[in-house]
């Protein structure tokens, strides 16, 4: 499930005022979200969270869904 900071995070990341974010949406699928802004979305979630994903964990994420999974267990970790 997506949480609310979670989507706030790219969304102001990717400068949109609202969009519908479910698990399976892909990253493709939300505007604005294209191969240069994903490391910036990346950044801005790191930052946001205060985590670091290795490159490997990220490339293993099929949707965002997974990528809200990945932030959950990097927070449960702290």
């Amino acid at each position: 499930m997506i949480t609310p900071e979670f989507k706030a995070s790219i969304l102001k990341e990717l400068r949109l005022d609202d969009y519908e974010i479910k698990d399976e949406t892909l990253a493709n699928q939300i505007p604005g979200w294209d191969s240069i802004n994903h490391i910036n979305v990346i950044s801005a979630i790191e930052k946001d969270f205060s985590v670091r994903f290795k490159s490997i964990e990220i490339l293993k994420c099929k949707n965002i869904g997974d990528l809200q999974n990945l932030l959950t267990s990097k927070l449960a970790k702290k």
